[in-house]
């Protein structure tokens, strides 16, 4: 794990599952429009959280590129889940600032509901094809340029699914220069 510190939040980057995260109050799901189970991240967590998730997730779809909502974990170690919505990486524009507002909303959603971490898969960069280095700088950098507005939130992780990923994130949050 690496973890760096900027405003008084930890930001952390490991490799791993994101439903196997329960020392964080909410997981992200990098969801579909609909908020319905479906294949990476968002089967995952359907799977992992139980029928109430998708119970709970359908009066709240559609949602639009950069959205993010927030239920219950129901069945996952977690109290939240943040649905958010990336960009198709080439057919939704500007790619770069919904990508941006997916990491500012779900950290909305966590302030408003008073949660102090969240942690985050690497949005877009599976089936939406998003290019990992470009989404990673655009990850990290949001949270960064959030950390100093956060009044609950104090620690952010990033969990990646393979060691490349995890070199990728970690050499964006060291591009930063943290106190």
């Amino acid at each position: 794990m690496t973890s760096r510190h900027i405003e008084g939040i930890s930001i952390e980057c490991v490799t791993g599952d994101i439903v196997d995260q329960p020392d964080m109050d909410a997981i992200v799901n990098a969801a579909n429009a609909q908020l319905a189970p479906g294949g990476g991240v968002a089967g995952a967590i359907h799977r992992a959280a139980g029928p109430e998730l998708a119970r709970e997730c359908a009066p709240l779809a559609p949602i639009r590129p950069g959205d993010a909502v927030i239920t219950r974990g129901h069945d996952l170690p977690n109290a939240h889940v943040i649905h958010c919505l990336g960009p198709v990486y080439g057919v939704d524009e500007p790619a770069d600032e919904l990508l941006a507002a997916c990491y500012r909303n779900a950290l909305a959603r966590a302030e408003e509901t008073g949660l102090e971490s969240v942690a985050f898969p690497s949005i877009s960069t599976g089936a939406f094809g998003y290019p990992v280095e470009a989404a990673a700088g655009i990850a990290v950098g949001t949270v960064v340029d959030a950390a100093a507005t956060l009044d609950t939130v104090r620690r952010v992780r990033f969990v990646l699914h393979s060691e490349s990923d995890l070199g990728i994130y970690v050499r964006a949050l060291e591009q930063w220069a943290f106190t």
